[in-house]
C-alpha cells in the first residue's frame, strides 16, 4: 500500500519533494496508525462489497470498516455476517489471482462473541482481516472485546487490531467525563500493544443532546462536542509516549438547497484554473470539510472517519506534509541541536524552539514517512485536484 499510489510515477513526482513511503498490513503499528487516513466506513450488508472495496482500494483508499453496528438494522446481522464470509472468501481470491492491493480491513461488532465467532467463521480468507473496531467503548463494556481480540488473536495466530470508539454518554456527560476517561485509559494501557487508533463517535454525542450540526459548521463549532474532543486528547492523545492516536470524527455530508452562511473556503489558494475545483467543492459543501480536517490537526487529531468517497481526498491532501513544516521539522531534530536552544526557521517566517517543538517534529515526520513531503511551490490545492474522484 502507498498513498497516492494511483497516481502516474510523474505525477508523484511533480508534487513530492518525499514521496510517500510503502507500508503493509504487517507493518509496525505506529507506522499502520499514521497511515490510516481517511478511513471509509461501509454497511456490511452490500452484496457488492467485495467489489466495493477493490474499487475503493485502486482510488486510495487504504483502510475500511465494514459495519455490523449502527449502519445496518438489528434483524439485519445475521445476514450481515453470512454476507461478510461470503466476501472475504472472494476477496481472498481476487488477491490471489489478481495480486490486487487492498487496504487494511476491520469489522465493526455489536457483542465480543461476534469477534471469535467471526475469525473462525472466516477461516483463510481471515487473512485479510487487520482488526476489529469495538463500538460504544468504555472500561466496563470494552474489557470483553479486548479479551474477545486476544482470544481471536490465539485463534487465528495473527495480529489483530482493536479501534475502539468512543462515543458513549458517560464520556459526554460531564459528571462521568473524568471517571469514564480514566477507566478507558487503563483499559486501552492494559492492551497498550493491541489498540493501533482511538475513534470518536461524534455522531453519537450530539444525539445525546438531540444535536446535528450544518454542512457549514465543524465539530469544533458545536462547544459541547468540543470539549469532549479536548478532553479525550487530554487524557488519551498524549505525547510522552502513554497517548494513543485519536481520529478525526466522522463528517456528515447534507447537500443543502440554501447556503446561510458565508463559504469558508477562500478564494486566493484557488486562483486560475483552480477556481472550477473550488466552486465544485463549494457546490459539494466540502468547503466545511476542509476546515474540520484542520481543526482535526491543530487539536491533536490524525486521520479521520468518511462515510463518502468523496471525503477521501481532502483527508489524504491535507495529510501530506508541506515542505515548510518539513524544513523545520528537520532543522529541530538534527543531532546538534539535541541540547535544545532557538533557531529561526528555513523560511525565516517563525522561530524553532527545539525542546518544546520536538514531539512536534517526530509526529510530523512520522506523517512525512506515509503521506509524503509536498514540494516546495505545491500546495494541497495542487494534491487535492490529483486526488479528486467524482467530487
Amino acid at each position: 500500500m502507498r498513498h497516492f499510489g494511483y497516481l502516474a510515477p510523474a505525477v508523484r513526482s511533480a508534487l513530492f519533494h518525499k514521496e510517500p513511503g510503502e507500508f503493509t498490513a504487517g507493518s509496525p503499528a505506529r507506522t499502520l496508525a499514521a497511515a490510516l487516513g481517511a478511513t471509509l466506513y461501509s454497511p456490511a450488508t452490500r452484496t457488492t462489497l467485495a467489489r466495493d472495496v477493490a474499487r475503493q482500494a485502486a482510488r486510495g483508499v487504504v483502510s475500511m470498516v465494514l459495519c455490523l453496528e449502527d449502519s445496518i438494522g438489528d434483524a439485519d446481522v445475521v445476514g450481515a455476517e453470512e454476507n461478510l464470509v461470503r466476501q472475504f472468501t472472494e476477496l481472498a481470491a481476487r488477491e490471489e489471482a489478481a495480486g490486487e492491493g487492498l487496504p487494511l480491513l476491520f469489522i465493526r461488532v455489536r457483542e465480543p462473541a461476534q469477534i471469535t465467532d467471526l475469525v473462525r467463521r472466516l477461516g483463510p480468507a481471515g487473512r485479510l482481516l487487520s482488526g476489529f473496531v469495538l463500538p460504544k467503548f468504555t472500561e466496563e463494556r470494552g474489557l470483553p472485546f479486548l479479551e474477545a481480540l486476544a482470544d481471536a488473536e490465539a485463534l487465528s495466530g495473527r495480529r489483530l487490531f482493536a479501534m475502539p470508539v468512543l462515543e458513549s454518554p458517560e464520556l459526554l456527560h460531564l459528571e462521568t467525563r473524568t471517571e469514564t476517561l480514566t477507566g478507558i485509559a487503563r483499559a486501552v494501557d492494559k492492551y497498550r500493544d493491541r489498540v493501533l487508533a482511538l475513534r470518536l463517535g461524534v455522531t453519537d454525542f450530539c444525539s445525546a443532546y438531540g444535536l446535528r450540526r450544518a454542512p457549514d459548521m465543524t465539530a469544533y463549532d458545536v462547544q459541547i462536542v468540543a470539549s469532549v474532543i479536548a478532553d479525550v486528547v487530554n487524557v488519551l492523545g498524549r505525547a510522552d509516549g502513554s497517548g494513543f492516536t485519536v481520529t478525526g470524527p466522522v463528517w456528515e455530508y447534507f447537500p443543502q438547497p440554501e447556503r446561510m452562511f458565508k463559504p469558508q473556503l477562500r478564494r486566493s489558494p484557488f486562483a486560475g484554473p483552480a477556481e472550477a475545483l473550488r466552486t465544485a467543492l463549494i457546490e459539494h459543501d466540502m468547503d466545511g470539510l476542509l476546515r474540520e480536517i484542520q481543526l482535526d490537526r491543530a487539536n491533536g487529531l490524525q486521520g479521520k472517519t468518511c462515510i463518502h468517497p468523496s471525503h477521501v481526498a481532502p483527508v489524504h491532501a491535507l495529510s501530506v506534509v508541506s515542505h515548510e513544516e518539513f524544513s523545520d521539522a528537520e532543522d529541530i531534530l538534527r543531532p546538534e541541536r539535541d541540547g535544545g536552544g532557538v533557531l529561526r526557521s528555513a523560511y525565516t517566517n517563525k522561530m524553532n524552539e527545539v525542546k518544546p517543538h520536538r514531539a512536534w517534529a517526530e509526529r510530523t515526520m512520522l506523517r512525512a514517512e506515509v503521506f509524503g513531503v509536498a514540494r516546495e511551490d505545491v500546495s494541497f490545492v495542487e494534491l487535492l485536484a490529483a486526488g479528486v474522484r467524482d467530487v
